[in-house]
């Protein structure tokens, strides 16, 4: 392994901690505001992810013909700039949509540099350590977050202006990676060919559907525990909310971990496995009505949801390098991505607004992972995916 990946994990281990502390000390700031309505929490968090739709079309482009780093860096500071936005009293939609910008352009670097620091029988590695060290910065931002915002929402969002500027500040340390030239013309009609040209790629249908299913997925079910948790479980505050999906965060990091050694590159197709049982895992937990049964359910959850993404991303990753370009395949990932999770949030918010409960709408989250599995599986069934 490449040894440059350290300052990537560290890096991007920073970032994500600071990503999903602002996102629970915006959470505080709403609970302690005027803002009861059951739709602005969800508002807030598509804010953050419509901007990965909106910029993917450039995105891919930035991350594939300038210099890595550099890029990285001034990403950081963009999520900065959001962060201290709240500072100032802005809008919170407003202010947490700058950092979603900044979160846009990094996204298809961290991951579209990975290629270029490991081999390919090394990729699935590379991913599960990106994959736990990034859930486990979610974990540590999500209590570290509500924690210091339940106490001082200025010394929280102070601390995640910080931690983006040190993030920055490391990577500096990786190296420039290969720089594409330019594609002239209109980035959107080029964005456009890019995805008819990817989707003719054996096992490019499944891995872009089934991260776009995984992500609505998990946007969309913790959305579903801010208002299930305090209905259920009877939760009286951010900090416990945020440590209720510790268990799914935990359950992310066993299942990123062991999933090399059961789903390798050659053997994609098994990774549909792991997403059935998640489904399940989400039907189950809209029936507990317990703290215990709540926690192992979404430990459960969690590294189904692992065993599923770590494989899925190594292979679009692999499939970009080798056509597309690794930054523009990562790019197109983000925006079905994020296409989906905010489809997801956003039929949930329309929900919620017409008071449809978090239970009904947890049972129905399941089911449609369970039917979306099943037919985003159906591209495996007549193509085997080659090694590259």
């Amino acid at each position: 392994m490449n040894k440059h990946i350290y300052p990537l994990l560290l890096a991007q281990f920073l970032s994500a901690l600071a990503d999903n502390a602002v996102l629970f000390t915006v959470i505080a700031i709403v609970m302690k505001s005027a803002h009861t309505e059951t739709w602005y929490i969800p508002a807030v968090q598509s804010a953050f992810t419509v901007a990965y739709v909106i910029l993917a079309p450039w995105a891919g482009e930035i991350a594939d013909t300038h210099a890595k780093p550099k890029i990285l860096l001034l990403a950081n500071l963009l999520k900065a700039c959001g962060a201290a936005l709240l500072l100032f009293d802005v809008e919170p939609i407003l202010a947490y949509s700058v950092v979603g910008i900044g979160a846009a352009i990094y996204n298809p670097v961290k991951y579209g540099i990975l290629p270029e620091l490991a081999d390919y029988d090394q990729l699935v590695k590379a991913n599960s350590l990106m994959e736990g060290s990034t859930i486990l910065a979610i974990l540590l931002g999500m209590l570290a977050g509500a924690k210091l915002a339940d106490y001082s929402v200025h010394w929280a969002l102070l601390a995640c202006v910080a931690l983006f500027i040190i993030s920055a500040l490391v990577t500096v340390l990786l190296p420039k990676g290969d720089v594409k030239k330019s594609v002239s013309g209109s980035k959107i009609i080029a964005f456009s060919q890019e995805i008819g040209q990817f989707f003719t790629l054996s096992g490019s249908s499944f891995a872009v559907l089934g991260s776009g299913l995984f992500w609505l997925a998990a946007a969309t079910l913790r959305v579903i525990l801010i208002a299930w948790a305090p209905l259920v479980l009877l939760t009286q505050n951010t900090t416990e909310i945020a440590t209720l999906t510790l268990f799914l965060a935990i359950g992310i990091i066993i299942g990123s971990a062991v999933v090399p050694r059961l789903i390798p590159m050659a053997h994609i197709q098994r990774a549909r496995i792991p997403s059935y049982c998640m489904a399940l895992g989400v039907v189950a937990l809209s029936f507990t009505d317990t703290m215990l049964t709540a926690r192992a359910a979404l430990l459960v959850i969690g590294m189904m949801g692992g065993m599923f993404i770590v494989p899925v991303n190594a292979i679009l990753q692999e499939l970009g390098k080798e056509t597309i370009g690794s930054g523009r395949a990562v790019a197109l990932q983000g925006f079905f991505n994020n296409l989906a999770m905010l489809l997801g949030v956003g039929c949930y918010s329309l929900a919620a607004a017409r008071d449809t409960g978090p239970v009904a709408a947890m049972l129905v989250l399941g089911g449609v992972v369970f039917v979306g599995t099943f037919l985003v599986s159906l591209s495996l069934r007549h193509r085997t995916l080659k090694a590259l």
